[in-house]
């Protein structure tokens, strides 16, 4: 268990293996709820609850659908570019 203070700001700040652990970075907004036993952080999701019917289709795009061949042949592309860069 890691240790934290109140600054005079009323600022606290996450130790830093916390925030790695989950990809925290600078600008996360978060939502506070106070417990029985505490006080609870959690990232701040950043659209609100929408079920499928509410978003399908909204993402039209005016150009002619690629197929699946398609699709398959661009992510080995992609897959054999990152390889070559050392990345995977």
């Amino acid at each position: 268990m890691e240790t934290t203070r109140l600054s005079t700001k009323g600022q606290i700040v996450l130790p830093k293996t916390m925030r790695t652990s989950r990809a925290w970075g600078p600008g996360t907004e978060f939502t506070v709820e106070e417990t029985g036993e505490g006080i609870l952080l959690r990232p701040a999701g950043g659209f609100s609850e929408a079920n499928l019917d509410q978003v399908a289709g909204c993402l039209r795009s005016k150009r002619k659908s690629k197929t699946p061949a398609q699709m398959g042949a661009a992510i080995r592309r992609e897959v054999i570019r990152r390889d070559g860069s050392g990345r995977y």
